[in-house]
């Protein structure tokens, strides 16, 4: 999506070669068949960005006071109605820890412990899902570029040498851009892959610190004397 917006901006820019413009557009294509898995690896880095945002973004809608609507019902031994309200926020892991331990309540404050941290692990499971393939992504990209370079280079040395006489720079410089086309696309897509592995690994980490803060917050209100 961001690369075809690019690609679209710079669709008048171009370079120089044999006194005829070149648009940025044209050099894609002639990066050679190893802009197919760097083009495929660019999508399935877009569709696991925008994916995982999505969740985040439903996981961190733990509405205002929740904690504090969740306390008064407990106190007042409405545990029905807690875990009502926690059913309520189903997207969201917090209501779903606290319904388990709300659940729990009656049983030993280590069991009840013990399942909030078992529900609490399969919702970050849930959130940190293909966050390691965006990142294998993030490295895979450029060095897949590399190798389509080196591919290049190899052919553009193979026309070379089965010119006979002296080689034009004509021939010389389109074998070498054309080769680092894939060089370019590769650390493009891998650069913005790491970026967004890193912004959605930096959003998750705050939902997971929310989670262990409520999860405290529950404990202490289940070991406070009636």
């Amino acid at each position: 999506m961001i690369l075809l917006q690019i690609m679209a901006a710079q669709d008048t820019v171009s370079v120089a070669a044999d006194g005829n413009s070149v648009r940025i557009i044209d050099l894609l294509f002639q990066g050679g068949f190893m802009m197919i898995p760097i083009i495929l690896l660019w999508i399935g880095a877009v569709y696991i960005f925008i994916e995982r945002v999505l969740t985040i973004n439903k996981a961190s809608l733990t509405p205002e006071g929740f904690m504090t609507q969740i306390r008064g019902l407990v106190e007042k031994g409405d545990i029905n109605g807690a875990r009502l309200l926690c059913n309520n926020q189903h997207e969201s892991p917090i209501a779903k820890m606290i319904e388990k331990g709300v659940s729990r309540i009656g049983s030993p404050l280590k069991n009840i412990e013990v399942a909030i941290e078992n529900v609490g692990k399969i919702e970050i499971f849930k959130l940190e899902k293909n966050l390691s393939l965006l990142a294998t992504i993030s490295g895979s990209a450029p060095m897949l570029g590399f190798l389509g370079t080196v591919i290049g280079m190899i052919q553009a040395f193979i026309a070379i040498a089965q010119e006979e006489g002296s080689v034009s720079p004509k021939l010389l410089s389109e074998g070498i851009y054309t080769a680092m086309i894939t060089t370019a696309a590769g650390l493009f897509v891998g650069i913005l892959a790491y970026l967004g592995y890193n912004y959605l690994v930096t959003r998750v980490q705050k939902v997971v610190h929310k989670m262990e803060y409520s999860s405290v917050e529950f404990i202490d209100l289940l070991q406070e004397p009636r």
